[in-house]
C-alpha cells in the first residue's frame, strides 16, 4: 500500500519543469515595458527640463515677447501630453501582462493543491496543459487562427501566448517574401537586448540589404551599396570581418556566378535563412525554448516507455495482420516508431517476467504455459506445435528453449 501510495504521490515540481516558460515570457515583457517607459521619460526629462529653463531665463530678461514664451510652453504641454498618452497606453499593456501573469500563476497553484495522480482534478489540470502545449504547437507551426479559434474555445487565451507569435511569424513571413522593413524596425525596437544576442540578426538583415542592390548590376545602385556597407557594415568589422570582406568581394562577380560563397550570397535560399535567424533570435530574446514544449513532452515520455525491443528486428505486433495480439506500446506504434528511434532508452530498475520464459527460434521471449494456452485456446494449431502471438510464425514445441534470467 505504502508503495502504491508513493507511486500516485504527485511531484509538482517535476511537473512544472515544462512550464517554466508560462511565467518567464510574461516577466519578460514586463520588463521590456518597464525599459520602454524609461526610455520615455529620460528622452522627455532631457528635452523639457532645460527648454523650461531656457524659456524662463528668457522671460526674465525679457528677451522675447509674452506670445513667444505662451509658444514655448504651449509646445512643451504638447510634448508632455503625448507623453502622457504613450504612458498610458504602456500602462494598460502592463495590466495586461499583469493580469495573464495572474491566471498563469493560478493555473500551476491549482497543480499543488491535488494530491495524487489518481485524482480526478489531476486529469482536468493535464488537459489544461496538453491544449496548451498544442495551442502552442500550432503557433509555432504558423496556424496562427486555428490557434486562436483553439485557444478561445477552451478558454485558456491568458494560459498562451497568442500576440507574441501572431507577431513573430508575421515578421517571419515576410522575410520569406523579401522584405527587411518589419524585421529591421523590430530590430530598432530591441537593440539594447540584441547587443546580448548570440545571434547577428541586424547584421545579415543589413547584409542582405546590400546583396539586393549589387544584384541588380545597376551603377547607380552600387554606389548606394557602397554608402550602404559603409554605413551599417563597417560597424561590425571586429566582429564580422570575414562576411564584410566577402561583400566587398561580391562586387567582382554577377548574379549568375557559379563561385562561391559568392553564388551562396546571391541565392534567394537566404530569406528562409534570415526567416529561421529571426525566429531563434525572437525566441532568445523572449526566453522561449527553441522547439515546441510538445515536442520535449512527447521526447521525454517516449523515452520513459522505450525499450530495446520497440526497435528490435522483428515485426511488431502493430504492424503484422497475422498477429493475434494487439501492441498497445505508443514506441511500436506507426506513427510514433521513428520519432522515437533517436530518444535514449529508459532506465527500468525492476523486471517483470514469466516464471517459465522460454524463447521462440525468432527470437521472441514468452512464457511457456501462457503460450501454450493461447495456442490451444486459437484452435487452429496443430497438437505438439505452438503460434507466436505477435509474427503469426508457427513452431515444433520441441524448438523452444528455456531461458534463465541472470
Amino acid at each position: 500500500m505504502a508503495a502504491e501510495l508513493t507511486s500516485t504521490k504527485l511531484n509538482a515540481e517535476n511537473h512544472l519543469l515544462l512550464d517554466q516558460p508560462l511565467l518567464r515570457l510574461p516577466h519578460e515583457l514586463a520588463r521590456r515595458n518597464f525599459k520602454s517607459v524609461q526610455r520615455l521619460v529620460e528622452r522627455e526629462r532631457e528635452y523639457v527640463i532645460p527648454a523650461l529653463k531656457e524659456a524662463a531665463n528668457v522671460s526674465l530678461s525679457n528677451g522675447q515677447t509674452p506670445d513667444q514664451t505662451l509658444a514655448a510652453l504651449d509646445s512643451m504641454l504638447a510634448r508632455m501630453q503625448n507623453l502622457k498618452r504613450k504612458m498610458e497606453s504602456i500602462q494598460q499593456e502592463e495590466k495586461k501582462i499583469q493580469n495573464q501573469s495572474r491566471k498563469r500563476i493560478q493555473h500551476l497553484e491549482h497543480l499543488h493543491q491535488i494530491p495524487s495522480l489518481a485524482d480526478v482534478k489531476y486529469d482536468q489540470w493535464s488537459r489544461i496543459r496538453l491544449d496548451r502545449l498544442v495551442v502552442d504547437h500550432m503557433l509555432r507551426s504558423g496556424y496562427t487562427e486555428s490557434a486562436q479559434q483553439l485557444a478561445q474555445e477552451k478558454g485558456i487565451e491568458d494560459l498562451v501566448d497568442l500576440n507574441v507569435f501572431v507577431q513573430c511569424q508575421r515578421i517571419a513571413q515576410s522575410l520569406r517574401r523579401g522584405e527587411t522593413k518589419d524585421a529591421l524596425q523590430w530590430c530598432n525596437e530591441n537593440k539594447a537586448a540584441l547587443k546580448k544576442s548570440q545571434f547577428n540578426l541586424e547584421f545579415e538583415l543589413r547584409l542582405q540589404q546590400y546583396i539586393e542592390m549589387i544584384r541588380t548590376g545597376d551603377r547607380g545602385k552600387l554606389i548606394d551599396a557602397l554608402a550602404h556597407a559603409k554605413r551599417y557594415l563597417t560597424p561590425y568589422t571586429e566582429t564580422q570581418s570575414k562576411e564584410i570582406h566577402r561583400a566587398a568581394g561580391l562586387l567582382a562577380f554577377p548574379q549568375d556566378t557559379k563561385a562561391e560563397p559568392y553564388k551562396s550570397m546571391y541565392s534567394f535560399d537566404r530569406w528562409n535563412h534570415l526567416s529561421d535567424l529571426f525566429i531563434r533570435t525572437h525566441h532568445e530574446l523572449l526566453s522561449l525554448p527553441s522547439s515546441p514544449l510538445l515536442h520535449i513532452a512527447l521526447s521525454a515520455g517516449l523515452s520513459a516507455l522505450k525499450t530495446p525491443s520497440c526497435h528490435s528486428a522483428y515485426t511488431s505486433s502493430s504492424s503484422n495482420s497475422l498477429s493475434t495480439a494487439t501492441s498497445v506500446c505508443p514506441i511500436c506504434s506507426t506513427e510514433l516508431n521513428e520519432l522515437a528511434r533517436n530518444m535514449p532508452y529508459a532506465h527500468h530498475a525492476k523486471s517483470y517476467v514469466e516464471s517459465d520464459p522460454i524463447v521462440l527460434p525468432n527470437g521472441r521471449i514468452y512464457g511457456q504455459q501462457r503460450l501454450l494456452d493461447m495456442s490451444k485456446k486459437l484452435g487452429c494449431v496443430e497438437t505438439g506445435k505452438v503460434k507466436d502471438p505477435t509474427t503469426g510464425e508457427i513452431f515444433d514445441e520441441s524448438e523452444m528453449k528455456k531461458v534463465y534470467i541472470m
